[in-house]
């Protein structure tokens, strides 16, 4: 009997392999197979500088490429972890033979994924990523340097005290010196305001002195030009009675005028220019002459020995109107003067009325 033949093999496809492959419980089309690659020397070229581990000041982490191999080793055994523990089954994984790399202070990173001690590190130790690369005398000059940061920081805040306690010490020594300029400045002012009263009171006294002295110079040129103009009414006498006086012998109870008690005959002479209104007998004032002025003042010459002009008549400064007698109620031969401003009744003193025209009686 003839025999069929056998059918040709079927082309190998992952996808349908036996789920005994792996002995689990089916086929897991995410899982393998996979085949092995064992690469040599010849087909990895040497990583030259990359593992080289710059040195960080401050103890942080060393800035390397060597630093991120290790930390993606970390997170493919993080992902292994986290595979078993979400039920799959484990899948054996076969790495290469890595190329050994030489870094000083740093063990090889066969080393690293090996499970058999490495005599780069001491057995049962580990070493912290943090201080990977860092030597001993890095660590020391961090420390140091460390150290003399927060020394520099202290002497710089020290010194930022200082600059402030001094620019306190400054301003407050300028702020005495502004207060002291101010006290100064006031009491110069007030010197100042105090002397320029002064000056000022001195030249208001001397203004005054000067305008009294003014005015007294000007009444005494008024006068010595008055002066000219008037005159005595007598020579030769002594004044016995003034204005005011009071006595029994005045029937008014006062003296009423000025005597000049001369020698009779004593000639008696026109004080000022005017005109005879009165020249006779007047009872208890003898022989009296009254000349009245331009002004309207009028003069009495009474108690006359003898009278030398007529009512009415023009005479000059100086001019012989009389003569000193002792008519009327006297007690002696003398010339009593009245002068009664306007023609009034009541005189006034004779002795200002004099000096008022420059006289001196």
């Amino acid at each position: 009997m003839a025999s069929n033949r056998p059918a040709p093999a079927a082309p190998f496809v992952p996808s349908q392999r036996s789920p005994e492959t792996f002995g689990y419980d089916g086929y897991r089309a995410d899982e393998g197979p996979w085949e092995e690659w064992n690469p040599t020397e010849e087909s990895i070229r040497p990583l030259r500088g990359r593992h080289r581990v710059a040195k960080q000041r401050g103890g942080g982490l060393a800035r390397s490429s060597t630093v991120l191999g290790v930390g993606v080793i970390a997170a493919v055994g993080a992902g292994g972890m986290a595979s078993a523990n979400s039920g799959k089954a484990p899948v054996s994984i076969s790495m290469p033979d890595l190329p050994s790399v030489s870094v000083p202070g740093l063990p090889s990173v066969s080393s690293l994924l090996s499970d058999a001690p490495s005599s780069d590190a001491p057995k049962g130790s580990t070493t912290a990523l943090s201080s990977v690369g860092i030597t001993e005398a890095d660590t020391a000059k961090g420390t140091t340097d460390a150290g003399e940061a927060l020394r520099n920081r202290i002497m710089a805040q020290a010194e930022q005290q200082q600059g402030q306690a001094e620019t306190k010490a400054a301003a407050a020594v300028v702020a005495a010196a502004d207060k002291q300029v101010a006290d100064e400045a006031a009491k110069a002012e007030q010197v100042a305001a105090a002397k320029a009263a002064a000056a000022k009171a001195e030249a208001e006294a001397a203004a005054k002195e000067a305008a009294a002295a003014a005015k007294k110079k000007a009444e005494e040129e008024r006068l010595a030009a008055l002066a000219k103009q008037y005159s005595l009414p007598t020579s030769s006498y002594t004044i016995t009675s003034t204005f005011g006086q009071a006595g029994s012998m005045w029937s008014s109870g006062y003296h009423t005028g000025l005597d000049f008690a001369a020698p009779t005959g004593t000639l008696i002479k026109a004080i000022h220019t005017g005109t005879i209104t009165e020249a006779g007998w007047a009872g208890s004032y003898g022989y009296r002459t009254i000349l009245t002025l331009d002004d309207g003042t009028e003069l009495w010459f009474c108690h006359q020995s003898s009278i030398n002009v007529s009512a009415g008549q023009k005479v000059n400064t100086g001019d012989v109107i009389g003569r000193v007698g002792a008519t009327g109620n006297v007690t002696g031969p003398h010339l009593h003067l009245e002068v009664h401003p306007g023609g009034q009744d009541t005189g006034i003193d004779p002795m200002a009325w004099l000096r008022d025209k420059g006289l001196t009686p």
